[in-house]
């Protein structure tokens, strides 16, 4: 069995193990990415709505701030995530917002003078600061405070990922293409390296690391309907369980997106919400704010609640399919949307 040794083992090409292959390089160490697919194919590359980050550019960012960030955040999650993560991410993001910028990522930018937007359904006129033409913008995504949502048009994703590829190659980082990680080597509780197919050749490869970083995304893949691409299917969490020595923390925290289209298995962008789309049920009525009241376009946690509480109503009343019931609200909430743009 052929044996390569390295510094660092990062296992996932996507935006996370490609920062991390980064940093290790420029740290001065070597490194190697192992990925299933060529790295600008990750499924990074299909976040579309943006990144948040408290930048505060916007008119209606003003007075945003990590801790402002923080408490959206808590609350976001129904109070279910870890609070010291939380905080790393929120005062980390603006630092990564900036990086990106100056790596190349395209955000789009505020213009001075009155724009139009579509807020809670109903258009209205927001001017921005002359001191803030040609800084970072943000648009609105539901459930927070603050605007702060960073985006390039609706391929965020996709020119973050070719970015950071970009720079990977630039920090001459090998990626291994189509390497799926079998199993980890361990010896206790200090893992060494992974074992390693080569999907073009069936060969098994030994890669053997001071570190392992396991950065392989999400696994929506167990689901029968999900937008994820087909390489999601959680091979990253599962070769960590298997060790028996690692642990895996809130694995019932599988992000449901509120605008998902069933059967299609594809996503109505969150932005669309924050751009002033409403959620109706059958009867045409706006059923979030009979659970958030004060918050009419509301964060993902409480509209999973809400969400599913009115379509199983629906179900109940009628004995109708839930598939035909829940496209039937999304059905509405785009009818909405459409009207919200043109005005018709």
């Amino acid at each position: 069995m052929k044996t390569i040794y390295t510094d660092a083992l990062v296992i996932g090409g996507g935006l996370a193990g490609l920062r991390a292959a980064i940093g290790v390089r420029r740290a001065g160490h070597d490194v190697i990415v192992l990925s299933l697919v060529p790295p600008k194919r990750s499924h990074s590359a299909a976040a579309q709505g943006g990144m948040q980050a408290s930048l505060g550019n916007t008119n209606k960012g003003l007075g945003d701030n990590e801790d402002i960030h923080f408490a959206d955040t808590v609350k976001g999650s129904d109070w279910g995530c870890d609070q010291d993560v939380a905080r790393m991410f929120v005062n980390t993001a603006p630092k990564a917002v900036r990086e990106l910028a100056a790596w190349g990522v395209p955000w789009g930018r505020v213009s001075r003078g009155s724009h139009e937007h579509v807020i809670d359904g109903k258009t209205v006129s927001l001017p921005e600061r002359d001191d803030a033409h040609g800084m970072i913008a943000a648009r609105n995504f539901g459930g927070t405070q603050k605007w702060r949502t960073c985006y390039v048009s609706d391929g965020t994703g996709h020119s973050m990922l070719y970015t950071m590829s970009n720079q990977a190659i630039a920090e001459n980082i090998p990626v291994h293409e189509r390497m799926e990680a079998i199993s980890l080597i361990h010896d206790g509780e200090r893992c060494y390296g992974a074992v390693v197919r080569n999907l073009m050749t069936g060969e098994l490869v030994t890669y053997i690391a001071k570190a392992t970083c396991i950065a392989t995304g999400g696994y929506g893949r167990i689901y029968r309907a999900t937008t994820n691409a087909v390489i999601n299917e959680g091979m990253g969490t599962a070769i960590a369980l298997e060790t028996g020595v690692a642990t895996l923390g809130n694995m019932e925290a599988v992000q449901f997106h509120p605008t998902g289209i069933f059967p299609a298995g594809i996503l109505v962008t969150e932005g669309c919400r924050g751009d002033g789309g409403l959620l109706l049920d059958r009867d045409l009525h706006r059923f979030m704010p009979d659970y958030e009241p004060e918050k009419k376009n509301s964060r993902r946690a409480m509209w999973c609640l809400a969400g599913w509480n009115t379509i199983f109503s629906a179900v109940r009343e009628c004995k109708a399919a839930l598939a035909s019931t829940c496209g039937w609200i999304f059905a509405c909430w785009v009818k909405n949307i459409l009207k919200a743009s043109c005005g018709k």
